[in-house]
This record gives C-alpha cells, structure tokens and sequence, in this order.
C-alpha cells in the first residue's frame, strides 16, 4: 500500500518479548469470533477522539485483518511513512464519520488489490450470520496508544473502546492485561489465539545503526590525526 519504514513481528508472550521489538506502534489480536460473546460485549465506546484519533466502520465483508492493519497505520506518528495512497485518504477523510471511513475504505483500488493479493479463498469472518459449530470464524482487532490514551480498535464497533490513559513507555504493559483478559473468557474451550506487533523496519534501524557507528568511528578518527599532528610546538 506504499507504507515504508515498519514491518509485522509475531508475539509468543505476553511477558518477556518486548524488548527484542524495539518501539512497537500497534497490536494486532486475532481470537476466534463468537457471536454470543460479542452481543454480551457491553462496554461503551469512546466520544470526543474524532480529532486526534482515525476511526473507520467495517464494511467490507471478510477484511477485517485488513481493517486491524489500517487501523493502526493511520494512527501511526508522522515519523511512519504512509505513501501517497494512505496519506491522501487520511486527509481526505479527516471530517468524516466511522461510516464514511469505512465506506472510503471499500472504494480504495489500492487497499483492494493489496488485501486481494494476500486473502485466503475462503471467508475469514462473517459477521452476518452465527458460526456453525464446525466453521473456523475469526476476527482481528487493534491496541494502540493514541493522544495519551490505549484505544481498542473494532471495526465492528460503533466507535473505539478506551481503556483508560497510558503513555508511549507503558502502554503495552497495559495493553496485555487487557488481550489476557479477553483469552480468559474461552476459558479451556479455545487455544488458537495470535498477536502481531507492528514495529520499526529491522532492516532500517540496523542501517541507522551503523550510520551511528560509522559516524562515531570517524569522529574517533580526526581526533586521533589531529591530536598526532599537534605535537610538534614551539620550544
């Protein structure tokens, strides 16, 4: 979709992975969708984020990993790069309610192709209809901090669900309480459950790295000639 500079790492713990990751811009949760559970799911959604935070209803059928995804990009700080695509929309939409995001979503040709080039051949998720007791019916939502706050992203939510405030430092040991939570629910009933962080390109930081490294090495350099040149003063 032209985002440049983050990648997708998958996450085994909730405990003790987080520092390999480095900074880490979203979650993505994947559990098995259930309709019961999601029409007892009673927490309120969020007002007033309509400034500071991108929001869009789901409204193409089966893409809601996709959603999960753009979720978190069109959230991400300006330090991401979005590309043209997803930069455009951004700032076409920012007056826009949920719906309307939603709807701005389906009509990009661009996200098309991209979610059609990777999705499976059968459905992933229907949320029309109840799942069967043999179907296989799942659903991706998002965790990020956004203006001092952890926000749930739902796309078939009405709005985003706060889970109260955090900070860039915290946030995820925030975040995984709630993910946990929400596996306990299953109870032993379901153990395919998956987590995905969306973080900074390994490839990019290694090469600021030794930039970095490189750029130090040669600041070491001149002070070792110009402190060998400077021995040869007045008597």
């Amino acid at each position: 979709m032209g985002v440049k500079g983050v990648q997708f790492e998958e996450v085994y713990s909730l405990e003790d992975q987080w520092a390999t990751l480095g900074a880490v811009h979203g979650l993505i949760f994947l559990f098995k969708w259930e309709q019961g559970l999601a029409a007892s799911d009673e927490r309120p959604t969020a007002s007033g984020y309509e400034d500071h935070l991108f929001f869009a209803k789901q409204v193409i059928t089966n893409a809601c990993a996709t959603q999960a995804i753009l979720s978190i990009l069109m959230n991400c700080p300006p330090s991401v790069t979005l590309g043209a695509e997803l930069a455009n929309m951004k700032e076409f939409t920012a007056e826009f309610d949920a719906d309307l995001k939603g709807l701005a979503i389906s009509n990009s040709e661009t996200i098309r192709k991209a979610h059609n080039s990777f999705a499976r051949p059968e459905p992933i998720m229907e949320p029309e209809r109840e799942a069967k007791k043999d179907d296989d019916v799942f659903h991706f939502i998002a965790y990020m901090p956004v203006n001092g706050v952890l926000y749930e992203l739902d796309g078939l939510k009405k709005g985003p669900i706060s889970h109260g405030a955090c900070t860039d430092d915290d946030w995820m040991g925030k975040a995984c309480p709630v993910i946990q939570s929400r596996i306990e629910k299953y109870a032993s009933s379901e153990i395919r459950f998956n987590l995905m962080a969306l973080i900074k390109s390994k490839r990019d930081a290694l090469e600021e790295r030794a930039q970095t490294l490189e750029g130090r090495k040669q600041r070491c350099l001149s002070a070792l000639d110009g402190g060998g040149g400077g021995g040869g003063g007045e008597g």
